[in-house]
Parts: C-alpha cells; sequence; structure tokens
C-alpha cells in the first residue's frame, strides 16, 4: 500500500495552478480556505465551491491545511469562546462535504520562521534558509523587542553584534523583511508594532499555559471531530523551539505524547512533519512512526541540513539529515500494520529552472516540489517492492 500523494495549493490566486498539480500526478490537493479571516466559521457554500474547482480539475480536496486557530483560542481570552464555536461549526460543515483530515497548530503569532527565502545552492537551485544569529540580530536591533536580551547567552548576543557589523544595510533589510512574513500562501507581512503588540499580549503566557489551552481547546473541538469522523492532525513547530520569547509547545516526542494522552480519541493525532521535527537534534523520526504512528493522520515528508547552533536550510528532499530511506520503510510499514493510505505532500521545495524567474510563495514553487515528489515517490514504489519481496520469502 502506497500514500495517497497530494500536493498544498493555495486557492485561486496561487500561481501553481490545479493543472500544474494534476500534471504532477497528485491525486488529492491540501489546501484551506485563506480568505476567511482567523476566528471566524467556514461556510458550506464557500466549501463546496473550493471543493468544486478541485473536483472540475480532477482530484479531490484530501486534507484541510489549515483550519487555523486563533490567537484568542491560544491566549483563551478575548473572544476565545466564539471562535471556539465557530471552529465545531466549520468541523461540522468539513465533514459534511467529505473531507477526512484537518490539520491546524498551536504556535503563538508566528507560524513559521526564516531568515533567507534565497538562499542559493551550489547548483544555482535556491532553498529556505534559518541564520539564528541573523534571528537574533533582528530580535535585538531590528524589531528591538524589550527585555530580549534575558532569552539569548552571552555567546549567541556575540555572535548576533557580530553579524549586525558585518553586514550590510541592504542584508539586514532583507533579514527584516523575511522574519516578518504572514502566514504561508500569503504575500503580506506583519508590521513591527503589529508584532510588538501580539508579543506583549502573550507575556502572561508561558509555555504550561499555553499548553493548558491547547489541552482546553482540544477538550472542545476533539469530541465533536471524532463523532463526525473527522481526524484532526496537529502540526509541530517550526522551528521547533522558542522564538522572539514565545513559547514552543509541540516540538518533541514527549510533546506529542502529551498531547495525544491529554484527551485521548482515534481523532487527536499527529501531522508528522520531517522538517520541522528534523530540526532538533534528539528527535528520533524513525523512532517516533514506531512509538506514535498510530496517531498519524498526515505526511509532510521534506529534508533539512542543521547544525548545533540553530541554524538550517532546506535540503533536497532525499538529501539531508534526515533518513528519508528508513522513514519511508517505516511509514509503510506502519500502513500496511492499519491498513491505511495516509496523505502525503512533498513540503516546500527548491525554487529552480523556470522558476526562479516566477514569483512564488516562499518553498512553493512548482518545479522543486515536483522533483520533491518524484524523489519520493520513486523511493515508497522501490521500498514497497522490497518488502513485498521479503514478505514472499517470510511466507
Amino acid at each position: 500500500m502506497l500514500m495517497h500523494e497530494t500536493m498544498r495549493w493555495f486557492g485561486p490566486h496561487d500561481p501553481v495552478s490545479l493543472s500544474d498539480i494534476r500534471q504532477a500526478g497528485c491525486a488529492g490537493v491540501v489546501t484551506a480556505l485563506h480568505q476567511v479571516p482567523v476566528g471566524e466559521m467556514w461556510s458550506l457554500a464557500a466549501i463546496r465551491e473550493r471543493q468544486y474547482l478541485i473536483e472540475q480539475a480532477g482530484m479531490s480536496w484530501t486534507v484541510v491545511e489549515s483550519l487555523p486557530v486563533s490567537e484568542d483560542i491560544k491566549r483563551r481570552s478575548g473572544h476565545y469562546l466564539t471562535h471556539i464555536a465557530n471552529y465545531r461549526e466549520s468541523l461540522h460543515h468539513l465533514a459534511a462535504c467529505g473531507i477526512k483530515v484537518v490539520t491546524y497548530n498551536f504556535m503563538p503569532v508566528l507560524d513559521w520562521v526564516r531568515t533567507d527565502i534565497s538562499y542559493p545552492l551550489p547548483d544555482g537551485s535556491k532553498a529556505l534558509y534559518f541564520e539564528r544569529a541573523a534571528f537574533v540580530a533582528f530580535d535585538l536591533f531590528m524589531l528591538k523587542r524589550p527585555a530580549a536580551t534575558s532569552d539569548y547567552s552571552s555567546i549567541e548576543i556575540a555572535l548576533a553584534h557580530a553579524w549586525w557589523q558585518s553586514h550590510t544595510d541592504e542584508q539586514k533589510d532583507t533579514v527584516f523583511r523575511n522574519a516578518l512574513l504572514g502566514l504561508p500562501g500569503s504575500t503580506g507581512r506583519f508590521e513591527p508594532a503589529e508584532i510588538l503588540t501580539a508579543l506583549t499580549a502573550y507575556q502572561q503566557v508561558d509555555a504550561d499555559q499555553l499548553r493548558e489551552n491547547l489541552f482546553y481547546f482540544l477538550g472542545e473541538v476533539i469530541p465533536a471531530a471524532e463523532a463526525l469522523g473527522l481526524k484532526m492532525a496537529i502540526h509541530p513547530d517550526d522551528p521547533p523551539y522558542p522564538v522572539l520569547g514565545l513559547p514552543r509547545i509541540v516540538s518533541t516526542e514527549a510533546d506529542l505524547h502529551r498531547i495525544i494522552q491529554a484527551v485521548p480519541s482515534p481523532a487527536n493525532g499527529l501531522c508528522y512533519c520531517t522538517g520541522s521535527l528534523g530540526v532538533r537534534s534528539g528527535n528520533d523520526l524513525t523512532g517516533i512512526i514506531q512509538r506514535l504512528g498510530t496517531h498519524i493522520h498526515f505526511l509532510h515528508l521534506r529534508n533539512t541540513r542543521h547544525d548545533d547552533a540553530g541554524n538550517f536550510f532546506e535540503a533536497a528532499h532525499l538529501d539531508g539529515d534526515a533518513d528519508m530511506v528508513g522513514i519511508v520503510r517505516e511509514l509503510l510499514l506502519l500502513m500496511k500494520q492499519r491498513n491505511i493510505s495516509l496523505p502525503v505532500r512533498p513540503d516546500h521545495g527548491h525554487q529552480m529552472l523556470d522558476d526562479l524567474h516566477k514569483t512564488t510563495y516562499p518553498g512553493y514553487s512548482c518545479i522543486g516540489r515536483l522533483k520533491g515528489l518524484a524523489e519520493l515517490r520513486g523511493l515508497q514504489v522501490g521500498l514497497a517492492g522490497k518488502l513485498l519481496e521479503k514478505t514472499s520469502k517470510e511466507v
């Protein structure tokens, strides 16, 4: 049994068309109603309209990514009760349309962070990159977050000073703009004052409080999801450690286990992202599949190269620190054991070939993701044949 191959699509304004995705060999599309403000309900009509576009292109809407969780819910303040009620109603509408998996994250304020969205690789393609010293310099000298120095070691601060002294104003401006990027699929950027205001609202929310707020949210929505036959899949933090003084609570295997145990249910599960989890050296990627595999509902397969200083870049899908061969082998065994085909998408991709001359969402150009999809497809087909051969010999 092979994975159900999909690709992420950001809607009618995405430079990558549904036709492009279909030609890549995908049977499913991963998307969301990005036009709906966070916290508001997704109407049945809007869901069906998006679903119709995808079906007309010869594919199915397989997974929602993401049904976003509002900052009010994450802080458990303001309009959080209304937003939770809207979330449950959105789940009802999604289930009525036959959608089975809903992905979400619980990262405060920032969805993901990179300092360079056009990091040049030796072959001429471009990748996403996170440089720790550059980000600390952004926090200290550009954003000028109050009390930011207390979150960094003296060595990190010294490295940030050295970075600041050795880079041009243009390079600093590039990091400034990249660090303030909005949600994936958006061309907008946060304003510094907007970020500082949002950070202020989290001053009383530490990791324990944020975790408690997540568990409260799960207690409110998981029973509804289970009754509807939906699977909720939480996405790990990206990067998997605190940024801008904000806590991160979905970064380690222990975090994932606590989330699953908080509200035990077949609907309470994981989006297994090898890129996010793989940046943290202590995460055993194949071990997570072995120990938590029954709770995995959606797969993001990508690779990174990282170091002990906290720097990382998006490597080719089969050429990073993650043992993608071992990971895919474990996933194939997991799917055989569970008798299911898990939805998968090649997460991120290098900007390359003709896409170098196009404006695309960072990490989501077409050709790089197609290359990753082809590599992963070949890998799993080859491994599946070997596993079948092994099974036949054992019989």
